[in-house]
């Protein structure tokens, strides 16, 4: 049984264009190809990223973090309440009014403080600022030195000039070891991404991170297996180039950099419509789409990879909104919060006012620092 859904997942037509099988990618006259047994050793890579993770944030991103006087709020802790924890845990984060009327009464708390406890507990499930520092910093190092690293894989060679070459002796093509290195590291550190998706920061396009992350791996891996390698090499730098921006923009913004992370994020946004929108869908997907045709049939691996682009191309899409209604308002000074982000709820107006009763000053109007109305500046970009 076993042996047939192998055979069957490994058949020559699903993975290979008509009249080519498997034998003929063996390894001769000093040519190696790409073998699927290749990227088993991206599973102990991906564990070995959490470990470099773990000591990066622990040992380069938290002083750095404090060179940049990157703060976490003081939060004020929900008081101890076995009922409302098990309300909160078990049925909702978020109570309906009926809800609240019922456990004021159980509790013996007014409505409004009820609702206030479940502001600061909420409150306290979400990550801290030096927590969202530490991942971008991280993300930041990986792309910035995976573009590189990619650019130097592929810029001295011709079909970054001339896409056409892509598909030149295909599907017969020599496997470089650049090229094997490069698959190596961006697909471990994409499993990587895809086992710390539990503890990292949610945000509110958290689906659509999963699909992104489970799209790259499986676009990864099957350009792999049908030797679509030099465009797969040419997809991955290419989201490279952005994604550094960003995560640098909000290290910066972390950072309380208002300026610098403005002017960042702009950039970025540039270079993302450029490569996203204009490069990607014009040239690389023009280059997997058309070009092959004239070179063997379609086969469902054709389709199959061109498939997974689209559905690349669309969270381009959706990503793309977000940031150009942000860059607007950078541009525009009407910045109030990241378009998808998670923030924290303060409590009601009354109970800033009680505050400002002891301490002399109002906050009616704002939180205060020695009577001075302070800004907020830890908005989150878009991502």
């Amino acid at each position: 049984m076993f042996q047939t859904l192998y055979n069957c997942f490994w058949w020559d037509r699903l993975w290979l264009p008509a009249n080519l099988t498997w034998a003929d990618l063996n390894t001769e006259d000093g040519q190696v190809h790409a073998k699927a047994s290749d990227l088993y050793i991206t599973f102990p890579f991906a564990f070995l990223f959490l470990l470099l993770r773990h000591l990066f944030e622990k040992y380069v991103a938290t002083p750095l973090a404090g060179l940049l006087n990157v703060k976490d709020k003081v939060q004020l802790k929900a008081t101890p309440n076995p009922t409302l924890e098990t309300f909160y845990s078990s049925s909702s984060k978020h109570p309906k009014q009926a809800d609240i009327e019922g456990l004021s009464k159980k509790c013996g708390y007014t409505a409004r403080q009820v609702e206030r406890w479940f502001r600061r507990r909420r409150n306290q499930d979400r990550p801290s600022m030096l927590k969202k520092f530490r991942e971008a910093s991280w993300r930041f190092t990986f792309y910035l030195l995976a573009f590189i690293a990619g650019m130097s894989v592929i810029a001295d060679k011709p079909w970054f000039y001339d896409l056409q070459k892509v598909w030149e002796g295909y599907p017969i093509q020599t496997l470089l070891p650049s090229q094997y290195w490069y698959y190596v590291i961006e697909l471990s550190f994409y499993w990587s991404l895809l086992f710390s998706v539990a503890s990292d920061v949610k945000r509110k396009d958290f689906t659509e991170q999963i699909i992104h992350h489970v799209a790259t791996i499986v676009l990864i891996t099957f350009s792999w297996y049908t030797n679509y390698i030099r465009a797969g090499t040419l997809v991955m730098a290419l989201h490279d180039a952005s994604d550094y921006l960003l995560e640098s923009a909000k290290m910066f913004n972390y950072a309380g950099w208002k300026n610098t992370c403005n002017n960042l994020f702009i950039v970025f946004s540039v270079i993302f419509i450029i490569s996203r929108l204009i490069i990607f869908p014009f040239w690389i997907l023009h280059c997997t789409v058309i070009y092959p045709l004239g070179v063997y049939p379609p086969f469902f691996g054709y389709y199959f990879f061109n498939s997974m682009m689209i559905v690349l191309q669309c969270l381009h899409i959706f990503w793309a909104y977000f940031i150009m209604r942000m860059a607007h308002k950078f541009i525009t000074g009407n910045v109030v919060k990241d378009e998808r982000s998670d923030h924290d709820e303060t409590d009601s107006t009354e109970e800033e006012e009680e505050v400002g009763a002891m301490t002399g000053h109002s906050t009616k109007n704002g939180l205060l620092t020695n009577g001075h109305p302070i800004l907020n500046n830890n908005h989150r970009k878009a991502d």
